[in-house]
This record gives structure tokens, sequence and C-alpha cells, in this order.
């Protein structure tokens, strides 16, 4: 069974954080579905994971394409994604059920710690995840390092 990472991100953008946790879940060897709200937004972290250094090259793609269950990472907005991830990443207030997360290894829900909205949707997710049963742990870098504050 599976459990979810909330990051409360106060230090870094969420392209900055993703990239990092993608090159993690990457050297684990795990296929990821970045899971967003919106299909712009996704275009946008793509270009950014893109523009990346050539050392932290992070093979991708936008979902619809010929390729998408090929892909190791795939940015996408439907639950279902085509590269049969291990993990997958929510950016953005996508939603999660703890049943989905009952069939990963993990899953990252990535909220802005400095957009009041993005803080209570986090809480109304921890919250209704907890209550479901699902295992959480709620990471912040308020200290400037990543430190694990809580865990169900």
């Amino acid at each position: 069974m599976g459990a979810a990472y909330f990051y409360h991100l106060t230090r870094h953008p969420v392209d900055v954080t993703l990239a990092m946790l993608l090159g993690k879940a990457g050297g684990v060897g795990w296929r990821v579905a970045v899971r967003g709200a919106d299909l712009d937004r996704l275009r946008w972290l793509d270009e950014k994971l893109w523009a990346g250094s050539e050392t932290d090259f992070l093979p991708h793609g936008l979902a619809g394409g010929d390729n998408d269950a090929d892909q190791p990472i795939l940015l996408t907005t439907l639950p279902e994604a085509a590269n049969n991830p291990q993990c997958v990443m929510c950016v953005d207030g996508a939603a999660i059920t703890a049943e989905e997360i009952a069939g990963l290894e993990r899953v990252c829900i990535l909220f802005d710690g400095n957009d009041d909205e993005a803080l209570s949707q986090a809480r109304q997710q921890w919250k209704a995840l907890k209550e479901a049963g699902a295992s959480a742990q709620y990471w912040s870098q308020a200290d400037g390092r990543w430190e694990k504050k809580a865990e169900t």
C-alpha cells in the first residue's frame, strides 16, 4: 500500500520542487504521472521541464501524444494515466483518492504554502485521505530543508 506525501512549498516554486521529486522517482525506477487540474498549467510545466539542464534531463511527455504509454513521466489531467505509473504527483489541487493511493508506491501532493486557497485545499485533502485510512506524511521546507512534520 502506498502513501501520500504532502509537500508544503514555501521556498521553491512548484516547477523546481517537481523536477527534484521527479529526479528522485526516476532514480528508483518509477514511472510517474504528474496530475494537474488545468491543461494550460501542465503545458507550462512541460516547457519548464524541457528547459532544465542537460545533467538533470527528465524525459517526459504531455498526455495526448502517440507514445503516452512509453513515457517515464506523463503530464495529464486524467486520473487514468496511459504510462501505468507507480507514482502520481498531484499539482495545483488535482484530486486523488485513498483507493488510488493504495495501488501506487507513492503519491506526492505539492501545494503552494503562500497561496491561502491552495493551503486550504491541501488541508481538506489531508483530512479526507486520513479519514479514508490512507497513510500520509506532511513535509515542510520552512527551515530551508525538507523535514517531516506529521504522519498518519
